[in-house]
This record gives C-alpha cells, sequence and structure tokens, in this order.
C-alpha cells in the first residue's frame, strides 16, 4: 500500500467513526428538555452554578446532572449542592412529563413543602433519593403502592412519623427526620430490604417484632441516635447476612444477646453510649470484624478481651470507659500496623504505650485521655498518618516534639510536660496544667 493511499484510507476511516459517534450521541427529546427547563426555572439561587449549563438549544443530555439512555430520553436526574452552594427553590411538577425517569436524586435542595407526590406519575421510576432539603409534613401512604420503586433515601428532611408497608424495597434510609414515635412495626413484608436506616431521629421504644422479618436478607441496619430503649433483641444475632450493625446513642440496657458470638458476617459492630452491662460475649468468628465500638456502657471489662486482641482485621476499636484496668504494654495486638482509630479514653490503664505508637504505622486517631499513663512523651515517633491525638489528664512528662504541629487536632492538657513548646497553631488550652510548659500560645519562657 504506497503512502498516498494509505493517508486516504485513514482520512476517511476517521470521517467513518466520526458519524458512529455523532449518530451514536444521544440527543435530548424536546419533551424532556422542556421538563428540564421548567424545573430550572423554579430555581430561585444557584450560588455554584449547577445548572448553568441547562440553556435552551443545547442537548440536555450533556447537562450537568442529567444522564440519558443510549436513545433520547432522560433516565437518571442527579442534582447535588452542598452546603453553602445549596440550590434554593421547588422542585417543579414539570418533572412528571419525564415519563422514562428511573432515578431521581436530590441533595442540598434547599425547598420547602411536602414529599413531590408527582413523581408517583413516573412509571419506570425505581431510585428516589431526596435529602438535606426542607420537605415536611407525612410521608405519602401511597409511596407502599410503588411496586417498582426499590432505594428510597429521604434522609435529613423534615417529614412526619409515618412508614409505609413498602414491600419491593431493597433501600429505605430515613435518617434524620426528627421522626418522633416508636418505630412502625411494618417489616415483615419487606422481603427485598438490604439496607435500613432510621438513624439521627427520634424513635423511642423497643424495637418491633418484624424486624426480625428482615434476618435473611438485610446486609446494614443503623438505628443509632434514638431514644430506643430496653434489652437488644436475641433475633438480631440470627441475621446472618449483616455485616453493619448500629445501635448506638440509645437507652438499651442488660447484656448483649450470648447468640451475638456467632454471627459470622458482622465487619461494624457499634453499641457506644447505651446503658449495657454485664459480659460482652465472645465472638467466635473474629477474623472479620474490622471496627468494635462498646465506649461508654456500663462494662466493668477490667481487660481487653482475647479475642479482640487477637483479631487481624481490626481497624477501629473503641473501649472508652469500659472499666479497663491494666497496663498498656501487656496488650499485644496481632495486626498492630492495622489500627487506625483507637480510643481507650476514661479508664485505668497504667504503662506506656511508646512501643504501640512506633508500630502502629497507619494510625490516624489515638484518644487515650482520663487514664494514668507515665511516659517521656519527647521519645515517641509518632507516625506521619497521625491526625488527632488526645493524651489530656495523664502522668506524661518530658518535652513536647516538634512533630505534632502536622496535627489536626491536639489535646495535651492536665499532664506534667516541661519546656519550650514548639510552633504550633494550636490554642493555650491544648497545653494547659502542665508543670512548666512555656512558649506561644503559653507565657514567655524565662531567660
Amino acid at each position: 500500500m504506497n503512502s498516498s493511499f494509505f493517508a486516504i484510507f485513514i482520512s476517511a476511516a476517521i470521517i467513518f467513526l466520526g458519524c458512529l459517534t455523532l449518530t451514536g450521541a444521544a440527543t435530548c427529546h424536546s419533551d424532556d428538555e422542556a421538563a428540564l427547563l421548567a424545573f430550572k426555572a423554579g430555581i430561585t439561587r444557584d450560588p455554584l452554578g449547577i445548572l448553568s449549563s441547562w440553556n435552551k438549544g443545547t442537548n440536555c443530555c450533556s447537562w450537568m446532572g442529567v444522564i440519558c439512555t443510549t436513545g433520547n430520553r432522560v433516565t437518571k436526574l442527579r442534582i447535588f449542592g452542598g452546603g453553602g452552594g445549596s440550590l434554593w427553590g421547588n422542585i417543579s411538577p414539570s418533572l412528571a412529563r419525564l415519563q422514562y425517569l428511573e432515578d431521581v436524586s436530590f441533595t442540598y435542595l434547599k425547598t420547602t413543602g411536602s414529599f413531590p407526590r408527582f413523581l408517583f406519575q413516573l412509571p419506570k421510576l425505581h431510585v428516589i433519593r431526596i435529602s438535606h432539603t426542607h420537605l415536611s409534613g407525612p410521608l405519602p401512604a401511597n409511596i407502599g403502592a410503588l411496586s417498582h420503586v426499590e432505594d428510597v433515601a429521604l434522609d435529613n428532611n423534615r417529614f412526619h412519623c409515618s412508614i409505609s408497608n413498602l414491600t419491593q424495597l431493597t433501600w429505605l434510609d430515613l435518617a434524620g427526620n426528627r421522626l418522633t414515635c416508636t418505630i412502625p412495626d411494618v417489616f415483615k413484608s419487606m422481603t427485598r430490604l438490604c439496607g435500613l436506616d432510621l438513624s439521627n431521629n427520634r424513635f423511642f421504644g423497643k424495637l418491633p417484632m418484624s424486624i426480625a422479618s428482615l434476618a435473611p436478607t438485610v446486609t446494614f441496619l443503623d438505628l443509632s441516635k434514638n431514644n430506643l430503649s430496653g434489652t437488644i433483641p436475641n433475633y438480631l444475632s440470627k441475621f446472618g447476612e449483616l455485616s453493619t450493625l448500629d445501635l448506638s446513642r440509645n437507652r438499651f440496657s442488660g447484656a448483649v444477646p450470648f447468640n451475638f458470638a456467632y454471627m459470622t458476617s458482622i465487619y461494624h459492630l457499634k453499641l457506644s453510649h447505651n446503658l449495657l452491662n454485664g459480659s460482652f460475649p465472645t465472638m467466635k468468628f473474629v477474623d472479620g470484624i474490622g471496627s468494635l465500638d462498646l465506649s461508654y456502657n456500663q462494662y466493668h471489662l477490667e481487660m481487653i478481651p482475647e479475642w479482640i486482641t487477637s483479631s487481624p482485621a481490626i481497624y477501629s476499636l473503641k473501649l472508652a470507659k469500659c472499666g479497663i484496668k491494666m497496663r498498656f504494654d501487656d496488650w499485644k495486638p496481632v495486626r498492630t500496623e492495622s489500627i487506625k482509630y483507637l480510643d481507650f479514653s476514661e479508664n485505668e490503664i497504667l504503662g506506656s504505650p511508646t512501643s504501640f505508637l512506633n508500630q502502629a504505622t497507619n494510625l490516624l486517631e489515638f484518644k487515650m485521655s482520663g487514664n494514668k499513663l507515665r511516659f517521656s512523651l519527647g521519645e515517641v515517633k509518632f507516625t506521619k498518618s497521625l491526625r488527632i491525638l488526645d493524651l489530656s489528664r495523664n502522668l506524661l512528662y518530658g518535652k513536647v516534639h516538634a512533630s505534632v504541629a502536622g496535627l489536626q487536632q491536639l489535646n495535651l492538657s492536665q499532664n506534667h510536660l516541661c519546656g519550650k513548646l514548639p510552633s504550633t497553631n494550636f490554642s493555650a488550652s491544648v497545653f494547659g496544667g502542665n508543670d512548666c510548659l512555656c512558649g506561644s500560645p503559653l507565657s514567655s519562657c524565662k531567660a
């Protein structure tokens, strides 16, 4: 093949592929364009210019937050604001004209009024995510009639207390809605549910028995930050697929059911800030536990249980105020380098964590306030990954190393530290109550 023929061949190929690209590109249907522009017209503030690409005469399939199929119909609408960049305005009923819409997601859209019921007119909709808005009122009862809806996330709104019987849902998120009632007993027929998040509400009373029906399918269960009470139900130990369980910041009391020892899939277990007591079950399947938080209950563990120490997957361990009375030097976790978050605050732990700190190369947070640790702070080599360090109210002595200047949070108050402080941006309260520290932000050192 001579060079001129080859050049012609390549040029023709480029033109052909370009035609394929133009032909295959989705061009917005005029009805969908009109519906989206009507939605934009209802937005009164857009400080980040999220909808700045939404202009008449341009291809709406290329607009920010708009996703089309290989045809020309809008199938997904995902509008994400955030913080001071939130969108303000109304959710226009024009969206009901997007008859091919499958997924609608609005985050940080500051709007008022009730749930946009016109979404029920969309025959293909199966994902509804509307979070961090000012929507209020009851959740519409007929949301349960939408047999095709599988994923509902309505967290951080102001809805009233009502949960419909949503038989086809795979995920339900109603976190942060100030829902004030007992948890409705409506879960028996939700046989497809994989995730349930009712955290940060005002639910009270005991857990309903119908939650037990979720045992075969649920992998994620978050009921934290409510006013739930009573004992933790034994049926939770039968959730064979459960990887995340968060019951923290409630008023659960009594002992954790013995059968929790046999939860084979649990990876994140958070039971902090309750009224739990007694002995904690010895977990039989410790290889999979990555995160454990039993802090601020009424435990008297004395020692860190051996099953925790021998767990190779632990990266986050929080046992604050658990009645631990031991020497830190005696604790030998099987994989120190895997630990990222450690909180043993408000116990009676003695000794020195120096060896641990020198080996914990991936440590991000180390909180040991309110113990009886005694060691020279200047001899510790903090890992570069460390971001938060709280050693307040211990028996530390020596100087403050310059490496603390790179931390995001620090508290070394109420110890026996001495010497000139390194240059940092921390306030005086971080270093207060020591024997003889000096230099900014404390008083000047004597010549």
